[in-house]
């Protein structure tokens, strides 16, 4: 089967599937990427309960796992990082369609914000003692909070990560050169992929490109897993 067939058919599959549990995990991403995009059309956001979105989000997809420093902290922690993302000079990012990402101001403003999230959360994490210091900041920690509160990158985690490199689409090391190979494949496959965008929504909100692929190859990425692990029984 096609790349762009087997996508389709997992996202549309999965997303059938999750539409039956109303507090499933999957529902995590569309609470926090639904309040993040609201508090940017407000006067007064509340950036405590925007962290504590933002915190639940994490910890839904396995940020906050025993060996995290995250786990160490409450979710306040991530209040200077809501303030920052919430600034006017980001709102170009918030559900960015993928081509606006060829444009060296879109990736300007992208690499700006990951530069002050990994400094802000490096710092934390070297201040304390733990397993978590054997190893640099979690690449995976910044490409989910950016997909959860703006949906404008993927979460370069194990599945995704495993999904676009099975499927030769772009590199599996997150940076411009990887999110372009994906944006590529947006273009090349763009009926297709917004026949099923518009299928997928978080509350009143359309499914952001970037998510579509998000969950995609990570569906793609987990299917391999489990049935590489159903060989071995």
């Amino acid at each position: 089967m096609d790349t762009i067939d087997l996508l389709v058919n997992s996202v549309t599959t999965a997303y059938k599937k999750w539409r039956l549990d109303p507090n499933g995990r999957h529902r995590s991403w569309e609470h926090c990427y639904k309040n993040f995009h609201d508090a940017r059309l407000q006067a007064s956001p509340n950036y405590d309960y925007l962290s504590l979105q933002l915190a639940f989000y994490l910890a839904s997809w396995g940020m906050y796992r025993g060996s995290s420093f995250l786990l160490q902290k409450d979710y306040r922690i991530h209040i200077p990082i809501v303030l920052e993302i919430l600034k006017p000079e980001y709102d170009h990012l918030s559900g960015i369609e993928c081509i606006a990402l060829e444009k060296q101001e879109f990736q300007g403003s992208l690499k700006k914000l990951e530069n002050v999230m990994e400094k802000y959360y490096d710092g934390i994490r070297r201040g304390m003692k733990g397993p978590h210091l054997k190893y640099g900041l979690s690449t995976t920690l910044i490409t989910k909070i950016l997909m959860g509160t703006l949906g404008c990158v993927p979460a370069y985690d194990r599945y995704f990560v495993d999904g676009i490199k099975s499927q030769r689409v772009t590199t599996g090391n997150y940076n411009i050169s990887s999110l372009l190979g994906l944006v590529d494949f947006y273009k090349t496959n763009h009926s297709k992929l917004e026949a099923t965008r518009k299928q997928l929504k978080a509350y009143d909100l359309l499914y952001p490109q970037m998510k579509l692929l998000d969950v995609g190859f990570w569906l793609i990425g987990i299917n391999r897993d489990l049935y590489k692990n159903s060989d071995k029984k």
